[in-house]
């Protein structure tokens, strides 16, 4: 009796969410092409109509802001998407491109949300908003060399199931759990394994890919010059990646992580002298990040904390011996080091608190939403002592700013950077995030926070990269300049800067591909002039 009602009950639930769904659509034609698309070519079993949400429907705003991951760009006069497509099945993915486009309407794809200028959920025109969010599925090869990863899938998702099927396979990716592996991927995807590894595009060997003209294509028939696009030139200026083919990589059943903090007061910076020296040489199996921060002072005032943050692909004795020889100065200790699995260092490395159930990384709404302002940049030359401690003066003064600073080196080193989009290899020793993040909406109250990020911003000018300044795609700013005309000069100001020489093969493959510019936003790849 009680399978009955249930069963009646999920018909009716049906019957009710595609009444919403077809009642609520503000373009009825509109609907009335994906329905249509999906009845000739689509699985009968999964209706686009259950899965897509107009203004009217009673979930359109709980589905938008499931996967807003910053909310400057989600509030009462934010512009709305005209419709949400929460594609399941490759059809729905078609008719979505198809449909817009023959109506004039932008395409916005969405995987996990996490492009920090909100660029996969707004826009300044009517578009369509397509949520690859229920197209998650990973599927394995029988020998775990190789999985197939949906792009809707998150990092904390692929990190558990590969865990689950083995203790010394992993997946070199990003260290936020909550990324969805659709835009993270294709912007480059980096974590605590690439010096060891590379980026998670150096270990991409397919893609299942959906065109403009709505055709399914994989690596064999798109080209290798559009496959070569995909992996680390943004793929939402080409078309719609589905689902990516990655290599699994070997990691030992014990890793060893660690954090150790220092202030200035405590002689941090001639710390960070040497950590900027050999943090991108010392053995490839170690990783130490440098989070710089400010803290209040043990005396007066501020000062600026460093915490170095590290993960080793080895046991506790190997990576003492590799910090006494390489690194001493930070003074690691055996008591700051604790052995654990490969999967469990993901928790650590995000600050998750110990002892916290791995199956943590399959949530996929965070429990609390933030407002935050991200900016990147390039350091090719140590930054000198005098340099650094006019920086530390300049974040006292802007607290509410902190740095992230990843370090290259090994296999960054070895790969060429026309190996694939991804320009930032050889020559660059660390990457800077700058972080801003705040709880309380206002303009006011923003503009504060972006200022100060400013600021540090231009303080860091004379010891960065330049010509071009470059920039991390992943770390989307359009401070950096933005396509409002959808042009190729345009274009130029922010590509050459996220992907230096490799701009003119993207600007190639654009053109070829996606002639009339349909997939473009605010920092997309434009097609060639004349």
């Amino acid at each position: 009796m009680k399978t009955l009602i249930f069963i009646i009950l999920l018909q009716t639930i049906l019957i009710v969410s595609k009444v919403y769904a077809e009642s609520s659509l503000p373009d009825q034609t509109f609907g009335n092409c994906l329905n249509d698309y999906h009845y000739r070519f689509g699985d009968p079993n999964i209706p686009v109509a259950d899965l897509t949400y107009g203004p009217k429907h009673p979930l359109f705003l709980t589905v938008l802001k499931n996967y807003v991951r910053n909310l400057r760009f989600y509030n009462d006069s934010t512009r709305k998407p005209v419709l949400i497509v929460t594609a399941g099945e490759v059809s729905h993915v078609q008719g979505a491109i198809l449909c817009a486009k023959a109506r004039g309407l932008e395409l916005r794809i969405r995987s996990g949300g996490h492009d920090y200028d909100g660029l996969s959920y707004n826009s300044d025109k009517d578009f369509v908003l397509l949520d690859m969010s229920n197209l998650r599925s990973i599927e394995f090869d029988p020998s775990l060399d190789t999985a197939w990863v949906g792009a809707g899938a998150t990092l904390g998702e692929l990190y558990y199931v590969i865990a689950n099927k083995s203790d010394v396979k992993a997946f070199p990716a990003g260290l936020c759990p909550g990324l969805g592996t659709g835009g993270h991927f294709s912007g480059g995807g980096y974590g605590a394994m690439m010096r060891k590894y590379g980026l998670s595009v150096d270990n991409i060997v397919d893609a299942q890919f959906i065109d403009v003209n709505g055709k399914a294509l994989d690596r064999n028939s798109m080209g290798e010059d559009l496959f070569w696009a995909l992996r680390g030139g943004g793929a939402a200026s080409f078309g719609v990646v589905m689902a990516w083919k990655i290599k699994l990589v070997p990691v030992p059943e014990k890793v060893t992580v660690f954090t150790v903090s220092r202030t200035v007061e405590d002689g941090a910076t001639n710390i960070i002298l040497k950590w900027q020296e050999v943090s991108d040489k010392i053995d490839n199996d170690l990783f130490i990040r440098l989070t710089l921060s400010v803290t209040n002072a043990t005396k007066s005032g501020k000062t600026v904390k460093g915490t170095f943050t590290g993960m080793f692909l080895g046991g506790s004795e190997k990576l003492l011996e590799v910090m006494n020889s390489g690194f001493p100065e930070l003074g690691l200790n055996k008591t700051d080091c604790t052995e654990m699995k490969w999967i469990e260092s993901v928790l650590y490395m995000f600050s998750i608190p110990k002892d916290t159930p791995t199956s943590v990384l399959l949530e996929r709404i965070p429990k609390q939403l933030i407002y935050l302002k991200r900016k990147s940049d390039y350091v090719q030359e140590p930054i000198p002592k005098t340099g650094l401690e006019s920086i530390f003066e300049v974040m006292a003064e802007n607290e509410k700013v902190s740095m992230a600073w990843n370090p290259y080196g090994g296999r960054m080193s070895e790969i060429s950077d026309k190996e694939t989009p991804f320009p930032h290899r050889a020559g660059n020793k660390f990457l800077i995030q700058y972080s801003a993040n705040w709880f309380e909406p206002g303009n006011d109250i923003a503009d504060v926070y972006l200022n100060q990020t400013e600021r540090l911003f231009e303080a860091m000018g004379p010891y960065v990269s330049k010509n071009p300044r470059e920039a991390f795609l992943n770390y989307r700013d359009i401070d950096i300049g933005t396509n409002a005309n959808s042009t190729y000069d345009e274009g130029k100001v922010y590509g050459t800067k996220y992907f230096k020489n490799n701009f003119e093969r993207l600007v190639s493959v654009k053109t070829r591909v996606d002639p009339d510019n349909y997939f473009r936003y605010e920092q997309s790849i434009p097609v060639r002039s004349g």
